[in-house]
């Protein structure tokens, strides 16, 4: 599989450490019960067909990405850096 790092370009995956799911940016408040931790840290999905996760550009730029792909067909629709979702810069790459 091949991602395409807004700033580096197209790189190989293994370039890339694998987060898991975007919801992982959502996390629970500090003073959430236990349950809500517990919950996010170890309930995971295992969806067939679209996803957005998170990858870590390790061996490149650093930079955190959302990338949307297929895990039925293994496209990749599309990735986006995580520093210009927050700041509403627009850096999606395909």
């Amino acid at each position: 599989m091949r991602l395409t790092c807004p700033l580096c370009g197209d790189r190989d995956r293994r370039e890339f450490y694998y987060m898991g799911s975007e919801d992982y940016l959502n996390r629970p408040a500090a003073d959430a019960p236990i349950a809500a931790w517990d919950d996010m840290l170890h309930l995971r999905t295992n969806p067939a067909g679209l996803t957005r996760d998170l990858w870590y550009h390790e061996t490149g730029c650093g930079s955190w990405l959302v990338v949307t792909r297929n895990t039925v067909t293994h496209a990749v629709l599309s990735t986006e850096r995580v520093a210009d979702r927050a700041s509403g810069r627009k850096g999606a790459a395909k």
